[in-house]
């Protein structure tokens, strides 16, 4: 008999989420519009989950993105996120080798997990998937792990769970410590972000406990 999720009930984390893995995903960018404005930063949290059915961050993958060429680069963006696209320290990749290296990790966890596909999370998380579907576009890249436009987001689940849609708010309301100096790091925020979706998950499950 297939196993089925029931709230409340563990189960394992491939029947969780029909399937797909959620997986954290936060992007720092040169501006607001996918189509033309540069990728700068992208990372990466797979969600696990423990003998007890609780969700938890698992391993993290991160790195620095080279603008494309063409690439806008708004100064307003740049100032939020405090990026130098041209600092000779940052160790950027291409977007083709970025993705490579984000994607690989994500498709080892998918089949450890006995997934399908992977699922994005994010806060905004249109946003990032935005940024990440435009990526791959242009590189050409085929083999995606993500579903292509279905998504978490964890501003819908907040605003549900804690009446707050502001990552930095929400975190606060779940118990979750914030540094406002880390904050706008693509991998400070994705660490973060996945800390609330597990929260979020695992207060559903306590509440509809057997």
């Amino acid at each position: 008999m297939t196993e089925q999720y029931t709230p409340g009930a563990p189960c394992s984390l491939a029947k969780r989420f029909r399937g797909f893995l959620p997986v954290v995903v936060d992007v720092e960018t040169g501006g607001f519009n996918a189509a033309s404005d540069a990728l700068l930063e992208i990372a990466a949290v797979v969600i696990d989950m423990d003998d007890d059915g609780m969700l938890r961050p698992g391993a993290h993958v991160s790195t620095h993105v080279i603008p494309f060429e063409g690439g806008n680069l708004d100064p307003a963006s740049l100032a939020v996120n405090k990026i130098d696209p041209w600092h000779p320290l940052r160790a950027a990749r291409s977007e083709q080798d970025a993705l490579g290296y984000v994607f690989k990790p994500v498709r080892e966890a998918v089949k450890a997990a006995g997934c399908n596909r992977a699922i994005l999370v994010g806060h905004n998380a249109a946003f990032d998937q935005g940024f990440l579907n435009a990526a791959l576009v242009r590189t050409g890249i085929k083999r995606n792990p993500f579903h292509p436009f279905s998504h978490f987001d964890t501003v819908s689940l907040a605003g549900l769970a804690f009446g707050q849609t502001v990552l930095a708010r929400a975190a606060a309301a779940a118990g979750i410590e914030w540094d406002n100096d880390e904050a706008h790091s693509a991998l400070y925020d994705t660490q973060k972000t996945a800390e609330l979706f597990c929260t979020i998950v695992n207060k559903w499950e306590s509440a509809h406990s057997v």
